[in-house]
């Protein structure tokens, strides 16, 4: 579905992401993991258009996408959440996912965006009432209505970002179940960046590593979790990271 090859992004003299090479398969879930700084975002923000790469593939199908503007990319069916939710106020839930539903539909009907807007919101437990507001949601309903707007343009490829920042532990499991019932129920692609990876371990099925651009790891969560360099990549950064890490790995 998709394919990297030797992706890099350089600002000025700075090298964000350097040479970095994946390949994600339809119906899977790909971690993406690594400390801050280490290229997660910049890579997303390529996937997604919002960068142009210096250098590198971008395959979606088979068709190049690198350097394709944001709304062309989100057409060909890659959608994606960010890290801080920003709806729009002025518009109640409802509308704010109707308005991604015409991104992603291109020339769909109001009729069609509402319906799109409907089952995106029924999917993460949001209400659809038409008169509800953004205003009073707490940091796990946010990140529900980021999701459904993200559904809402009819993706293909999911990129989720830092999904579970903000939540409690019970928002956490909750948002990794819909992550994953999204996956096998609906047959959406996802690549998942993610600093909480005592549970994003338990639901991936595979895990790439980054670390100052660069691709250090890639396999089976349980094979990554154990790799002598990821382990170092951590205890250089986060000691409560590296426990994760061990503790994923008996997982």
């Amino acid at each position: 579905m998709l394919v990297v090859e030797r992706l890099t992004k350089r600002f000025g003299g700075f090298t964000a992401v350097n040479q970095v090479s994946f390949e994600v398969t339809p119906g899977e879930i790909l971690g993406l993991i690594g400390p801050n700084g280490s290229g997660k975002s910049t890579i997303f923000n390529l996937l997604s258009g919002a960068l142009v790469p210096n250098g590198g593939s971008i395959r979606f199908e088979g068709r190049e996408i690198a350097g394709q503007a944001p709304y062309r990319i989100i057409n060909l069916g890659i959608g994606r959440t960010f890290q801080i939710p920003r709806p729009f106020r002025r518009l109640s839930i409802l509308e704010n996912v109707v308005l991604a539903g015409f991104f992603g539909q291109g020339r769909a009907s109001r009729t069609q965006a509402l319906a799109t807007a409907e089952r995106a919101l029924g999917l993460v437990g949001l209400p659809l009432d038409p008169a509800a507001t953004v205003d009073g949601l707490g940091a796990a309903a946010l990140k529900k209505l980021e999701l459904a707007k993200a559904l809402a343009t009819g993706p293909k490829l999911l990129l989720a970002d830092e999904s579970l920042s903000g939540l409690d532990e019970h928002e956490m499991d909750q948002a990794a179940d819909m992550l994953r019932r999204i996956c096998k129920e609906l047959g959406i692609t996802i690549i998942w960046v993610e600093h909480i990876m005592g549970v994003l371990m338990r639901v991936v099925d595979r895990v790439m590593v980054l670390d100052h651009g660069e691709k250090i790891a890639e396999g089976l969560p349980a094979q990554v979790a154990a790799d002598p360099r990821v382990i170092e990549v951590y205890l250089g950064t986060d000691a409560a990271a590296v426990h994760q890490v061990a503790a994923a790995a008996r997982v």
